[in-house]
């Protein structure tokens, strides 16, 4: 049963439909989307699967997502800075990614470019929670916030420009409001779903960096 973006699961809960019933993509959405982080290596690697995720589906990246963290250090961003053209080519020849050379490169550029944002900020947690912002800014449309073509806010277009200028690549609008999403600066969980006063009470008790 699928009502206004809300799908009702066999154990007779609410949840946002985009995670199809599937197992895995279920267990994104319970335990992990939307859910306010903090830690610098968690918010790198968001970040960065987001980009790998342009023009494919989130549930691709997701279901790569062990295989990422092996190639590349686990997203220790001081790790992957100090990755040489032999890091990359190993990166571009395996099959258990996303075999993107640009992908794989813009990587290693943002880790180097995520050293500086901690030099300058103390961490990159405290960066990016900068940028968070109200409630009014949530999406008219929340049910379609995740699946949508194009979704953006005025934060993601302001977050993508300051990012850029910074010297980070793939950190578009849209990539940066599905970051966002994912970690919990916004809670797009839908009305009725049942993560959505979960993860409310997670951000009203988040100590912000």
């Amino acid at each position: 049963m699928t009502t206004e973006g809300i799908v009702i699961g066999e154990d007779g809960q609410s949840r946002c439909a985009w995670h199809g019933n599937l197992d895995d993509y279920r267990r994104y959405h319970d335990e992990e989307w939307g859910r306010p982080v903090t830690d610098d290596i968690r918010l790198f690697e968001k970040i960065c699967l987001e980009g790998f995720q342009s023009g494919l589906s989130w549930l691709t990246i997701l279901r790569k997502r062990e295989n990422f963290r092996a190639a590349f250090a686990g997203f220790d961003f001081d790790r992957i800075a100090a990755f040489t053209e032999e890091d990359i080519e190993r990166c571009v020849a395996d099959a258990g990614i996303i075999r993107h050379r640009g992908k794989i490169v813009s990587t290693v550029n943002n880790a180097r470019r995520a050293q500086a944002l901690k030099a300058e900020f103390g961490s990159l947690a405290r960066y990016f929670w900068g940028f968070e912002p109200g409630p009014a800014e949530r999406p008219a449309s929340v049910t379609r916030a995740y699946i949508s073509a194009n979704p953006t806010t005025p934060t993601s277009v302001r977050l993508s420009t300051d990012l850029k200028k910074r010297g980070w690549t793939f950190v578009g609008p849209t990539t940066v409001y599905a970051f966002m999403q994912a970690m919990g600066m916004v809670n797009d969980h839908l009305d009725g779903c049942i993560c959505r006063a979960r993860v409310d009470a997670l951000r009203d008790a988040l100590q912000r960096p």
